[in-house]
């Protein structure tokens, strides 16, 4: 019987050294598109959130030789998530300067259209 039992357990610790995380390879690769992207419109290292996604994403990539699989997948999921932010900041940045813009052309306008009745 105790044979058995001990059987048992080590097949079941077996296994569960064999449930190890995977690499987060894909998850790193959207995470340097989504820096990349966020780059793209504008997203410095002046943005907390853009300095928090490099910063991430350079654990991340620290932790792959490591092994660390499970560390590197949170912290890559965290930096795309802040990158994709920072993205969101600028665009919006950039859609309330147009919209300013705008309204102080519909003023000027109005105002024209005012002078000439």
């Amino acid at each position: 019987m105790n044979n058995r039992v001990f059987c048992i357990l080590a097949a079941l610790l077996a296994l569960a050294g064999c449930a190890t995380d995977p690499a987060p390879t894909e998850q790193l690769r959207l995470t340097e598109q989504a820096l990349v992207q966020a780059r793209a419109v504008g997203a410095t290292e002046l943005l907390v959130d853009m300095q928090l996604a490099e910063q991430k994403f350079a654990l991340a990539q620290k932790n792959m030789p490591e092994q660390d699989y499970k560390r590197a997948r949170l912290l890559a999921e965290q930096a795309e998530l802040d990158a994709r932010l920072a993205e969101a900041q600028v665009l919006t940045s950039k859609s309330q300067e147009q919209l300013t813009a705008l309204n102080a052309r519909i003023t000027r306008l109005r105002k024209q259209l005012g002078d000439l009745q």
